[in-house]
Formats: C-alpha cells, sequence, structure tokens
C-alpha cells in the first residue's frame, strides 16, 4: 500500500521539489498552496503524514496544525514542518505541537524522502 503525503508550501519551487522526490521515492503526494486548502484536504483525504511551511499566506503553519490536532480525524496525523525558520524563536511556536517534527530548509534532497519515511506509522 502506497503512502500519501500531504505537501503544504505556498512556494512552489519547494512543493514541486518536495512532491518531485517524494513520488520518487514511492510517497504519493497530495498538494495544497495554503493553510485552509491544505486543512479541507487534510480532513478529507487523511494522508499518513502532513508536511507544512511555517509561512503560509493565509495563517501560519503552526495555526493551521493546531486546528488539524482539534478535529478528531486529523489528531494523529504526524506533522513536520518544513521551513527556513530554523532560528529558536521559530522552534518556539511548535512546541506545543503533539506528534510533530521539524527539517530546515534547504532540504537535504538525498535523505528527505527517508526523513518523511520516519514519521510514519
Amino acid at each position: 500500500m502506497k503512502r500519501t503525503v500531504l505537501v503544504i508550501d505556498d512556494n512552489r519551487n519547494n512543493l514541486m521539489l518536495e512532491t518531485d522526490i517524494l513520488e520518487f521515492a514511492g510517497f504519493t503526494v497530495l498538494e495544497a498552496e495554503t493553510a485552509a486548502t491544505g486543512i479541507a484536504c487534510a480532513i478529507r483525504e487523511k494522508p499518513d503524514v502532513i508536511i507544512m511551511d511555517i509561512r503560509l499566506p493565509d495563517m501560519r503553519g503552526s495555526d493551521a496544525a493546531r486546528i488539524l490536532r482539534k478535529d478528531k480525524s486529523t489528531t494523529g496525523i504526524p506533522i513536520v514542518f518544513v521551513t527556513a525558520s530554523v532560528m529558536p524563536e521559530g522552534r518556539i511556536e511548535l512546541q506545543d505541537i503533539s506528534n510533530s517534527g521539524f527539517i530546515g530548509k534547504p532540504i537535504n534532497t538525498r535523505t528527505f524522502a527517508g526523513e518523511i519515511a520516519g514519521y510514519i506509522k
């Protein structure tokens, strides 16, 4: 059974790169460019893992993650924040989000798919 990943990123280049890497590694990839679209997709599709940028055009990724944690259908889906916000204050806003991880940009294209697979239970 293919593993499904939802990638939420408003930067089209990042979205395409992450999608290409994950598809090459055998994942089924769903894409969203806004938090609202990503939340709706996650609730509808229930992916195995969600990859999310912190800076999205309609809301912070951390706020979107909190919404997903409150929904019974998505509360257990791992969320991996992939972002250039690697400063300590950028990580502080993520501390209270359960079952989540962090990968800094630029991503390592050789290890990215394996890192994401590690979050799937």
